[in-house]
């Protein structure tokens, strides 16, 4: 389970603040010591961290999608020559869903 920033940073106040040790911090908290010795490394946390996709030319992956729009995400992987998981997480980033229809066939 990820913690975000704030609860890191409230743990690591209220640690200082009452002098306790790692292992009476863990334990009011019900945190493992392991993770506050992870913590005190790097403080920041890792939650929302935008990736660069370097697999995808994402300039060229907007045309196909504009060019082709009824591609599967397989197809689409074979013309950019990536795999089709690579192609998923490519179009959640540009925020691109999968089709749907209006009207039963």
């Amino acid at each position: 389970m990820a913690y975000g920033l704030d609860f890191r940073q409230k743990v690591f106040a209220y640690k200082e603040k009452n002098r306790l040790t790692f292992e009476q911090t863990s334990q009011h908290f019900e945190i493992n010591i392991a993770t506050l010795f992870r913590w005190q490394n790097k403080l920041t946390s890792s939650i929302g961290q935008n990736r660069t996709a370097y697999k995808v030319d994402m300039e060229a992956l907007k045309e196909d999608v504009a060019k082709f729009p009824g591609d599967y995400q397989w197809e689409r992987a074979k013309h950019l020559n990536v795999g089709q998981p690579a192609i998923h997480y490519a179009l959640t980033r540009l925020k691109i869903s999968f089709k749907k229809n209006t009207t039963a066939p």
